[in-house]
């Protein structure tokens, strides 16, 4: 009993124990989930993972380092082109071809975050918004300057057939599922075990000196520069470590979308992605995965919801923007500080509340 009690003490005191302990314990029970899912909410969960991986990203650079970018989607459409060629390079028959797409993707957009994060250092506010909603505009037209991009009809991406993977990851499935994996659980899996490494990644970063570094040059940026903080580097070392992430989701949704194309990366990819971070609540890695969840399902969850009143497909299909923008409404007005911002709030209010009760 003393050495469980020694060893909690031990893991909620190091926060990269407790972050791991907790990917763990998560990671297990999506996966259980997963498991036990049909195809289509199989499809639904890779696309929430590599959604919740780009928000997490842009929630740490605008929420931490107070750096607004609109150009998100341009950098997912960097990510999902250099996993693209990579795996048309190797046939991306199997999981080392995988893992060395979308590692390649991390590295290319890592190279473009640098490039675009030493200019956007020295801008701020509106200015910065501006330039990165350049780069949303621009980049995804660059597809048609290029054949082996493949133009404007994109370029076919190849995944690895469920058979093609290694028999221990398919034991271990059986294992913990008692299901058989297939092309859209292995996709589902894939981007959870990317999405929660990610997320430990990025809790640590935050709490770690260069994340206390990114939140004094947000707070007050003269005062971090008096302190001897470098106020460029800091501002682009989180502009590279979140486009290192959309990048990475970029190389997932080219997996899950099996097309890698311009229309898939407009500018709409990086509002939506902007507003996924909002309504969660900025700054919150929980708030960036619940954005994501609604990114991945209030669509068709509207369009269902359409069809079921009688509209026909394209009616309820031109009806999920209205309600997306509905929803976001309402969570502005009714919880500003987000989903998770408030939700913080509305318990230290209560809690505070009861501590005033027992002191009286």
């Amino acid at each position: 009993m003393e050495r469980l009690r020694s060893f909690t003490g031990r893991v909620r005191s190091v926060p990269l124990l407790r972050h791991l302990l907790v990917a763990l314990v998560a990671f297990v029970v999506v996966a259980a989930i997963i498991g036990s899912s049909s195809q289509y909410l199989q499809t639904r969960y890779a696309e929430m993972a590599f959604f919740a991986i780009a928000a997490g990203g842009l929630t740490l650079l605008t929420g931490l380092s107070g750096q607004l970018s609109l150009g998100h989607g341009a950098l997912m459409a960097v990510g999902a082109y250099a996993a693209t060629l990579v795996l048309e390079r190797t046939g991306g028959e199997t999981l080392a071809d995988v893992f060395v797409a979308l590692l390649v993707a991390i590295a290319v957009c890592a190279v473009v975050g640098v490039i675009v994060g030493v200019p956007a250092a020295r801008l701020h506010g509106p200015y910065i918004a501006g330039a990165t909603l350049t780069l949303a505009v621009a980049v995804p037209r660059l597809a048609n300057q290029w054949d082996f991009l493949g133009g404007e009809q994109g370029l076919q991406v190849p995944v690895p057939r469920a058979a093609e993977l290694p028999g221990w990851i398919q034991d271990l499935v059986w294992f913990f599922t008692a299901a058989e994996i297939d092309q859209y659980s292995f996709l589902a899996y894939l981007g959870w075990f990317l999405l929660v490494l990610a997320f430990v990644a990025l809790a640590n970063l935050s709490r770690s000196r260069v994340g206390r570094r990114w939140r004094a040059v947000r707070d007050d940026d003269v005062s971090a520069e008096l302190a001897g903080i470098h106020l460029g580097r800091a501002r682009v070392v989180a502009f590279t470590v979140s486009a290192m992430c959309a990048g990475l989701a970029g190389g997932l949704m080219a997996m899950n979308v099996r097309l890698t194309a311009p229309g898939a990366f407009t500018i709409t990819l990086s509002l939506t992605l902007l507003a996924a971070v909002v309504l969660g609540g900025l700054g919150s890695l929980t708030g960036a995965l619940i954005g994501a969840g609604v990114l991945a399902f209030l669509p068709h969850f509207a369009t269902d919801l359409g069809e079921s009143v009688g509209l026909s497909a394209t009616q309820a299909a031109e009806v999920t923007p209205v309600v997306y923008g509905l929803v976001l409404m309402l969570v502005i007005l009714l919880a500003p500080a987000g989903i998770v911002g408030s939700l913080r709030t509305f318990l230290a209010r209560s809690s505070l509340g009861s501590t005033k009760e027992k002191t009286t």
